[in-house]
């Protein structure tokens, strides 16, 4: 088995074994983790750090959160399959994947055009094939797309991003991280029933505040 192999298995065993602790059984949600390998989307120098709650540093001046994290938040988003899944912040890819694996269509956009094609071409590396990746402003919403099932932002907003509500279908559900003072960060949970939304406090997260607009250099 080689080395790489070794620390997939190790690190996904210890990481199932966290989120149990934390009641996560979602037995959907860890077999679509388990199949898509973590080290695949780390900086070679972090794959040690793959499975660990470290945030690691990618390009571009963003990073990954801890996996503990990435997956806390799907296991909220309850995914299902048929579901058509917007992701504002793509990163390096690997929740886009994991989402892919679970549900029938996810659109994950980043304005940064490095981190576009790396997450394109991380997502084809884990053989996931209904991503798709676009370069793309999501500061205010993707009007001409439609309505989702599930909305997952890893951006911070400094309220509510009232035009992706409006972008999902009755029942749907949008998670995304709120700036609550200059240092506090939160994510929220929104539900929407008709044209009611629910609103719910989570807790407190890394997220970097949103920045408009794509970005023309890198």
């Amino acid at each position: 088995m080689t080395t790489a192999r070794v620390v997939e298995k190790e690190g996904f065993a210890a990481l199932a074994l966290r989120l149990r602790g934390e009641g996560i059984n979602n037995i959907d949600l860890l077999t679509a983790v388990e199949q898509t390998p973590r080290t695949l989307f780390v900086p070679p120098q972090f794959a040690g750090d793959a499975y660990s709650r470290r945030v690691l540093p990618i390009e571009c001046g963003a990073f990954l959160e801890g996996v503990d994290l990435a997956v806390r938040l799907l296991h909220l988003l309850n995914l299902k399959a048929g579901q058509r899944v917007l992701e504002v912040g793509a990163g390096s890819g690997f929740t886009a994947s994991v989402m892919g694996r679970m549900t029938e269509r996810v659109l994950t956009i980043d304005r940064y055009k490095t981190l576009v094609t790396n997450a394109q071409a991380n997502i084809e590396k884990a053989g996931v094939r209904n991503v798709i990746v676009r370069h793309a402003d999501g500061s205010a919403g993707m009007p001409g797309e439609g309505t989702f099932d599930r909305i997952l932002v890893t951006a911070a907003f400094p309220a509510l991003p009232r035009a992706f509500a409006e972008q999902l279908v009755s029942g749907g559900m949008l998670i995304a991280p709120v700036m609550i003072s200059d240092t506090e960060c939160r994510m929220l949970k929104l539900v929407k029933t008709g044209s009611r939304f629910d609103r719910e406090d989570l807790f407190e997260v890394p997220y970097l505040p949103i920045v408009p607009h794509m970005a023309q250099a890198l």
